[in-house]
């Protein structure tokens, strides 16, 4: 086992080229991460090179996300999701919805490697805290995944446990690696490569500023979809790559995952979670029959201590009606950490000579810049 190591961004972001999306200014990393205690890591796995069936071909990973500062299990997040279309996996999930807390790392990675992800984050989770069975409840991780078969020899099997607490052990504040790494290396949106994505919004209710942050894996989408800041770029590029060898189903899918420092409730971080899908469809899904648009939110504002002294705790939370600021920070930054996925990655082949091209960041600018003429 010998995962490549966490490398930078290799091109560029969306800002680099001056596109602004939405009205809110992003965090100083611009990154999930521009939430307090939040913290990311990626173990990348790219081997071998020939043709379908060799189950040598890896082109994937897994990403990590620790949902805050401290230790998650003895104090929860308080959570929330939405799904909206449900042709994907997000485990975990169910007891999400039924108790409203995130309680273990959340990881993502390939369709396949669910099971393997869930098994490193028990491991790493019991090995910390022995006392899970026995003094403590079981943990059920959260594990969502993305289909990269079309890159990723993925019935290889290559992800392993201990390829999880890896990621869950390099997982650091800051900035984030984008594109090709960790749980997106294999992933493709819009027929262009892309992956691992984030962005974050700064917003200011009454006299608190609050950050917004997503990270999302993103393998969704059809080229002649795409949209870049409200322009159809992929109609453009779509003639251009009208000889490109591609993936013929949409059977993509993606994974977004909100974090924020607004004292939120269950069902107000589901209804910020469901307004990030409208980010999505500003990039160009239409959540196809095939597809897994499933987006998750936690607040790190208020945490719920598994070993209290009292049965009673306070929390402190945001009237319903101050939260359309949050909203429309979800939706861009969901919307800019999709187009970060693309810019990021570099063309990337795969299992049976399958290839997926960069995003052409100068015909895009030559796009772009011309817009509005004519």
């Amino acid at each position: 086992m010998a995962p490549q190591s966490l490398k930078k961004a290799p091109r560029c972001r969306a800002r680099d080229l001056g596109i602004r999306i939405g009205i809110y200014e992003p965090g100083p990393y611009n990154a999930i991460t521009d939430v307090d205690g939040v913290r990311v890591g990626h173990t990348t796995i790219i081997k071998g090179s020939g043709s379908r069936g060799s189950k040598t071909i890896a082109r994937t990973g897994v990403t990590a996300i620790l949902p805050g500062p401290g230790d998650v299990f003895m104090d929860s997040v308080i959570g929330g999701a939405f799904v909206l279309n449900g042709a994907g996996e997000l485990a975990g999930l169910t007891q999400i919805h039924e108790w409203g807390l995130i309680e273990t790392p959340i990881l993502l990675t390939n369709t396949l490697a669910v099971g393997a992800c869930s098994e490193g984050v028990v491991q790493y989770m019991t090995e910390k805290h022995p006392e899970i069975g026995n003094i403590h409840d079981v943990v059920i991780p959260v594990v969502g995944e993305c289909d990269d078969s079309w890159l990723n020899e993925i019935i290889g099997r290559h992800v392993k446990p201990a390829h999880a607490i890896e990621a869950i052990e390099r997982a650091a504040s800051g900035p984030v690696a984008e594109g090709a790494v960790g749980g997106g290396t294999g992933m493709i949106t819009c027929d262009f490569k892309a992956g691992i994505g984030t962005s974050s919004r700064k917003v200011k209710i009454h006299d608190r500023v609050y950050t917004v942050g997503v990270l999302v894996m993103s393998n969704f989408g059809l080229m002649r979809e795409l949209r870049i800041d409200g322009f159809p770029v992929g109609k453009v590029l779509e003639a251009e790559f009208a000889e490109m060898r591609r993936r013929e189903k949409n059977y993509g899918s993606i994974i977004a995952v909100l974090a924020t420092d607004a004292p939120l409730l269950s069902h107000q971080l589901s209804r910020l979670a469901k307004r990030m899908a409208l980010g999505v469809g500003r990039v160009g899904s239409m959540a196809a029959h095939g597809s897994g648009e499933i987006m998750l939110a936690f607040s790190t504002a208020n945490r719920v201590p598994r070993a209290a002294s009292k049965p009673l705790y306070s929390i402190e939370i945001l009237k319903d009606v101050a939260i359309d600021p949050l909203y429309g920070a979800a939706v861009e930054a969901t919307e800019e950490s999709i187009l970060n996925a693309l810019f990021a990655a570099d063309t990337m082949e795969g299992v049976a000579r399958h290839s997926s091209p960069a995003l052409p960041i100068e015909r895009v600018r030559e796009i772009l810049a011309g817009k509005f003429v004519g």
